[in-house]
């Protein structure tokens, strides 16, 4: 055992000199210091600073509906068979058929009337003749008409004038944005309570293995004291098995500290969203903390719902659902836009491009449409919303419930640890006044080693019930400040 002790110091000495040569490199950081960099930092923040721009984009993308939509076109058509017309009937068809019997219908009444009329004057008409149209084959063939080579080059625009529907969407993209932005100012509200839950568990986690550390130096000079007087026949080798005992016993609880300090290190950078290799180190305690404990909200103060994200988040989603209601009544609304339009056309039957006879096509117009049944669409669609809109009250309800269940918790951790703190930060004092009794009435031999580990586990005790009743206080304070959106309430204004 005599080498088992200096074994263990030598151990700890390395470590100590380990980090005192860590710590020149090491970047230390108070709180404000590592909101600083989460909110820069912080991977949610910068989804969230991203979603506020593309909701912008999209805003910006819906009012570009206001403006002209001008398109431009061009088509080349070539005909592999073209199109026939027919002139008149077959032949098989009573008067005859093709392009004579739509000249002899036309003309013999006119030529009976003047022959007559002649006849009385002793002139003498011949008879009309009608044209004779060459055609390739029957009158059943047809005509083939159109060219080989069709170009179509054209501008056209559009443009609403009268569009309600258009001008409610307007609104309810502005609306979007709103949401985007309460959502990010939600993201950084649960950003800024996590940094400080995981900036006060390091806190912990080092006062811990500051109280285990104390223990352990304590079991050292026990055993030290025990070994000198079992050296002498003054202690029995039961006091001096039970002194190796605590030494061996309070290594374990040092490591362990060690450990949920380098975890809670890492919590915390992870959620700083800084490298995971960097070494940090935070500043302070939670006793800094413990004498604003009693100035801080308690029950008795107001607390509102006011600026909770997830209330004004509810009240901007309603209100895109009557935004959206409205936007499906005015679907019953007539719409009415400008037209315009102006093409080139020119068809051919070779390439000879300089040769082309371009005919120009153009016009303007306005469009009037006047919607008149549906089938029932645009009205379930209303009715549909409705109901959407009613069950978003339910829930505006419930979570305002919710809420209030839970600030109530928190109002009541918070007293119940100012409480506690009260009346352990006087166990304190008194265990390691009875503490510092034993071990001086143990050093002469008036106390027993049994007693002095008993008064050394009432101080731990008490320490880190001190330690724990102010981390309790202020992750529960963390959470109703995020409830109440204490820390961008300027932002919102």
């Amino acid at each position: 055992m005599k080498k088992f002790i200096p074994s263990l110091l030598a151990v700890c000495s390395v470590l100590m000199s380990y980090s005192a040569d860590a710590q020149e490199k090491t970047v230390k950081l108070t709180l404000e210091d590592a909101l600083k960099i989460a909110l820069s930092e912080n991977v949610s923040v910068k989804v969230a600073d991203m979603e506020i721009e593309r909701s912008e984009y999209a805003k910006k993308g819906t009012y570009s509906s206001l403006f002209p939509q001008i398109n431009a076109s061009g088509s080349y058509q070539r005909t592999i068979k073209k199109q026939v017309m027919y002139m008149g009937g077959g032949d098989d068809e009573e008067g005859g058929g093709g392009m004579a019997g739509m000249f002899a219908s036309i003309f013999d009444p006119i030529y009976y009337y003047i022959n007559g009329i002649m006849q009385q004057t002793g002139v003498v008409i011949p008879p009309y003749v009608p044209p004779v149209v060459e055609q390739s084959g029957s009158s059943d063939d047809g005509i083939a008409v159109g060219r080989v080579n069709t170009y179509n080059f054209g501008v056209s625009a559009s443009m609403p004038i009268v569009n309600a529907q258009l001008w409610q969407s307007l609104k309810i993209s502005g609306q979007s944005v709103d949401l985007a932005v309460e959502k990010a100012r939600s993201s950084r509200l649960e950003m800024v309570t996590q940094v400080k839950q995981a900036f006060y568990s390091a806190l912990l986690a080092k006062e811990a293995l500051d109280v285990y550390g104390s223990v352990y130096d304590n079991a050292v000079e026990n055993f030290n004291k025990t070994e000198s007087r079992y050296k002498v026949q003054k202690a029995s080798e039961l006091e001096y098995t039970r002194a190796k005992t605590a030494v061996a016993n309070a290594i374990p609880n040092v490591y362990n500290a060690e450990g949920s300090v380098i975890l809670a290190l890492w919590q915390l950078k992870a959620i700083m969203g800084v490298d995971l290799d960097m070494d940090i180190d935070i500043v302070g305690s939670l006793g800094d903390y413990a004498d604003t404990m009693f100035r801080d909200i308690r029950e008795g103060e107001e607390v509102t719902l006011d600026y909770n994200s997830t209330m004004r988040q509810l009240a901007i989603q309603a209100e895109q659902l009557a935004s959206t209601i409205r936007l499906q009544k005015y679907a019953y609304l007539p719409t009415l836009s400008a037209t315009f339009s102006y093409s080139m056309n020119a068809m051919t039957n070779n390439f000879r491009f300089s040769e082309y006879k371009w005919t120009p096509y153009s016009f303007v117009g306005l469009s009037l449409s006047i919607p008149i049944f549906s089938g029932g669409k645009r009205h379930y669609d209303i009715k549909q919303s409705k109901i959407q809109l009613a069950e978003l009250d339910q829930q505006r309800i419930n979570t305002e419930r919710q809420l209030k269940i839970a600030i109530r918790q928190n109002l009541n951790t918070m007293e119940t640890n100012m409480k506690s703190y009260s009346s352990s930060e006087e166990a304190v004092k008194l265990a390691r006044k009875a503490y510092d009794i034993t071990a001086k009435s143990y050093s002469v031999g008036k106390s027993t080693l049994t007693d002095l580990n008993d008064a050394q586990l009432q101080l731990t005790q008490a320490m880190l019930a001190q330690s724990q009743a102010v981390y309790n206080f202020m992750v529960a304070k963390a959470s109703l400040e995020q409830m109440i959106g204490k820390d961008f309430i300027e932002d919102n204004k």
